[in-house]
């Protein structure tokens, strides 16, 4: 899948703002200064983000971004897509004219695999991002979660393990 930093960005900053708005509005130069990434890419891609409705901006002092809805209400690929990147893995951008002005032998997998990608970050809230990133984070330190932290309310989802490689004839051991 061809996620460019303008999707990983967003989702990065998304989040940052996700932990740090509880009490008062966060500042893209903080978001910036915390995740290391250029203050300027932020503006644009948060113009984008608010213009979506995925976040809320405040002016003057101590003004900042808010989350425009819930941590659970905002999906993995609702920030990708605000910021305008295509979930598609084709070569042909979903067109079908991969291949002499049709679809190439590859164009349906291809294209399968772009529906899967996009269902599988439909599935992921930014609280889910950041419950699994506290659990790893706790697990890593052998600290427990703060009893107030909200993300700890959500269950936590399944890694789902990848599959078993299929033996090829005379390679089996």
């Amino acid at each position: 899948m061809k996620l460019t930093t303008k999707g990983r960005y967003a989702v990065t900053a998304m989040l940052d703002v996700a932990m740090h708005a509880e009490e008062r509005p966060v500042s893209l130069a903080d978001v910036a200064a915390r995740q290391h990434l250029s203050l300027s890419y932020l503006e644009q891609l948060f113009a984008r983000l608010r213009r979506e409705g995925l976040v809320q901006s405040s002016r003057g002092p101590g003004g900042g971004y808010r989350l425009g809805r819930s941590a659970e209400a905002i999906s993995v690929a609702d920030v990708v897509l605000a910021v305008d990147e295509p979930l598609d893995v084709t070569r042909c951008g979903g067109h079908a004219n991969c291949h002499d002005g049709g679809p190439c032998l590859t164009h349906e997998l291809w294209t399968e695999l772009g529906r899967q990608a996009h269902t599988f970050l439909s599935q992921r809230s930014l609280a889910d991002v950041l419950q699994r990133h506290r659990h790893a984070r706790s697990e890593a330190t052998g600290a427990m979660p703060s009893p107030a932290d909200p993300a700890r309310t959500h269950p936590i989802l399944p890694i789902v393990p990848a599959p078993t490689p299929i033996a090829k004839p005379g390679n089996t051991p």
